[in-house]
């Protein structure tokens, strides 16, 4: 049984998410302590947390920065308002997708349930152990990691940027559509803006600059993506 972590000051939201998930097949725990999210997180283990971003004590950016320190785990981010910062900053700071309030429950149950199925379930086409190849990179896609021969190290990524780039390394050389990569990341446009993939995107392209893979991502104007990576001749 998945189990989901509720991260939310508001009782009555809190307790109506949890047993509208419990009632799906959900294990759910409401933290307990607001000045404790990350201690409580660490010792749940969820699959995946909902985060308020308006919280007493420290708000969600606050925890989000402590969690991302020790773990991949999926967040979806819960918004009081539409704020664009707000999106900006949870996108930025690795959330993995966010819903503003008042939740709609089946919309949030429609995030959960593809989210979950992106980050723990999905099959690594085209390759037995996962891995692509393009040039000196190499993307580990079952352990989420990018490397390159000609740079220490290798660098995490959040399941969301690894399906991204499994898109543009499995179709080198050609323009992914924003379309196809929505599609593929979120399964419905419905549930995600364009504006937010170009900040998913972004933060993409700042987290693979150490290993000089943002110079490749190239962006097709009124397109799409592409993963270009210049070879040794």
């Amino acid at each position: 049984m998945q189990k989901i972590f509720i991260v939310e000051d508001d009782a009555v939201i809190a307790r109506t998410i949890s047993q509208y998930l419990t009632q799906w097949g959900y294990a759910v725990q409401i933290a307990n302590d607001l000045t404790a999210v990350d201690a409580e997180i660490r010792n749940t283990s969820p699959n995946l947390v909902l985060l308020d971003v308006r919280l007493p004590y420290f708000n969600g950016f606050h925890w989000l920065e402590l969690l991302r320190k020790h773990s991949h785990v999926p967040v979806i981010f819960l918004t009081s308002a539409s704020e664009d910062m707000n999106l900006v900053l949870a996108m930025n700071m690795g959330a993995d997708d966010f819903l503003a309030k008042p939740v709609e429950l089946p919309v949030l149950l429609a995030k959960i349930q593809g989210l979950l199925r992106r980050a723990y379930e999905y099959q690594v086409d085209g390759s037995t152990d996962g891995s692509y190849s393009s040039g000196p990179f190499t993307l580990a896609a079952l352990d989420n990691r990018i490397s390159s021969q000609s740079k220490p190290g290798s660098i995490d990524l959040s399941p969301t940027e690894t399906r991204i780039l499994r898109l543009l390394f499995a179709n080198p050389q050609q323009v992914v559509s924003r379309e196809a990569i929505i599609t593929h990341l979120w399964e419905s446009d419905a549930f995600i803006d364009q504006n937010t993939l170009a900040v998913t995107m972004t933060r993409l392209r700042q987290k693979v600059a150490p290993i000089e893979l943002d110079d490749c991502i190239q962006t097709v104007r009124g397109q799409g993506y592409r993963l270009v990576v210049p070879t040794n001749e």
